[in-house]
């Protein structure tokens, strides 16, 4: 029989999520996509291959994008967390990505559409800020935001799978709010 306390591995960690402060106290083996499905009943992020290879978990995390099945949310006291749920810019309510998605009918069953979207927002946060990605012309300056055509959308969501193949539509909804 062990002599270990039920609280030896567990921490008092603090998550602000939409920009509301959540203190918890964690077992150190939660990943963040169960806290927030599970303890913050914020369910928009899927668990779909708990393995980070679908990106049906994808949220932000300090503004970048993550896989959350594959994040201990103990390590990430203090940070800011934004889901789909937490995606909002304008009167109705949805972000501007939310609606062209609607719009264009980015969507069939609907899985996959939060981690895309919360995906997207990431990837124009990265164009905007100059990160480069695999298909970024060379000759392209360093740091200053890059255009983002259909071959820099497909490369920066490779990483978000879509069983029902709306791959054409989500290029499309990204590209309507492109800069």
């Amino acid at each position: 029989m062990s002599s270990e306390s039920p609280h030896e591995h567990r921490s008092e960690t603090t998550l602000r999520v939409n920009g509301k402060p959540h203190t918890l106290v964690l077992d150190h083996r939660r990943v963040l996509l169960d806290v927030l499905r599970e303890d913050l009943d914020l369910v928009g992020a899927k668990k779909g291959c708990d393995h980070g290879q679908c990106g049906a978990c994808t949220v932000l995390v300090d503004g970048r994008r993550v896989n959350s099945c594959l994040l201990l949310a103990v390590s990430l006291d203090g940070a800011e967390v934004t889901t789909v749920e937490g995606l909002t810019d304008g009167a109705d309510g949805l972000h501007p990505l939310q609606q062209a998605f609607l719009d264009r009918d980015a969507f069939q069953c609907g899985y996959c559409t939060p981690g895309q979207i919360c995906s997207a927002v990431g990837a124009l946060a990265e164009a905007a800020a100059g990160h480069p990605s695999h298909v970024t012309d060379p000759a392209a300056p360093s740091g200053r935001p890059l255009p983002l055509d259909a071959a820099e959308i497909r490369e920066r969501l490779s990483g978000n799978l879509c069983r029902c193949g709306a791959y054409p539509r989500i290029v499309e909804a990204v590209e309507d709010v492109t800069p």
